[in-house]
C-alpha cells in the first residue's frame, strides 16, 4: 500500500472538521486498496513546529485499518486531552506521521536487569500496565529519551505510576511500527 494514501486519508480525516464538502470514499479506497480492510493498529501523531501537537492511537487492533485511521487522525487534531483543538492555520503547517503498529509482546523478565537485555532502543515501542492503568511511548520517543533510564521514568510518569515504577513489575509489552511520514 502506498503511503501517500495513507498520509491522503489522515490528512481528509481532519479536513473534513473545517471543510464539509470534503468526503472519503472508504468503498472507493477499499476497492482500490484492499490491505486498507486488514485489522490493524495505528498512532497519529501531528508535530507544529517540530513540536509535538496530538496524538492519538491504538494499541490492540479491533478494526480495519482504515476505519483506525481515519479515527485516530481525526482524534490526534481534536481530541488530544493534552492540547486544544488544532485550528485550520496550524493545520496548514503542521506535519503527519503515521505509525502502523505490530501485535503487542508481552516480555517476561525476572528483574530490571533483565528487562533493560530485552529491550531494544529505537525499535520497541512499550506498554507498561499495572493495577488497570497504562501507557504507551511509540519507538520515535527514543529519539528525545535515548536511555533505558529516562525513557521508562518517563513512561512511568505518563501513566501516573511511581517513577520507579518497574521495581514493582509491571506487565511490560514491547511493539514494533512502520513509520509513515
Amino acid at each position: 500500500m502506498e503511503n501517500q494514501i495513507l498520509l491522503e486519508i489522515a490528512k481528509k480525516s481532519i479536513e473534513r472538521k473545517f471543510d464539509s464538502n470534503i468526503k472519503i470514499d472508504k468503498d472507493k479506497l477499499l476497492k482500490d486498496f484492499p490491505e486498507l480492510k486488514e485489522i490493524g493498529a495505528t498512532f497519529v501523531t501531528l508535530k507544529l513546529n517540530n513540536e509535538l501537537r496530538g496524538c492519538i492511537g491504538t494499541l490492540n487492533a479491533k478494526v480495519s485499518i482504515l476505519e483506525d485511521l481515519i479515527s485516530n487522525a481525526y482524534g490526534a487534531a481534536f481530541e488530544d486531552p493534552r492540547f486544544y483543538e488544532l485550528t485550520k492555520e496550524e493545520f496548514e503547517k503542521t506535519d503527519i506521521e503515521i505509525s502502523i503498529l505490530s501485535s503487542p509482546v508481552q516480555i517476561k523478565y525476572t528483574d530490571i536487569k533483565d528487562l533493560k537485555s530485552k529491550i531494544k532502543p529505537n525499535i520497541h515501542g512499550v506498554i507498561l500496565q499495572k493495577d488497570g492503568r497504562r501507557s504507551t511511548f511509540l519507538p520515535q520517543v527514543w529519539e528525545q529519551l535515548p536511555t533505558f533510564e529516562e525513557f521508562f521514568s518517563h513512561l512511568c510518569y505518563k501513566g501516573s505510576f511511581e517513577e520507579d515504577c518497574l521495581e514493582f513489575h509491571p506487565l511490560v509489552f514491547t511493539y514494533e511500527v512502520k513509520k509513515i511520514k
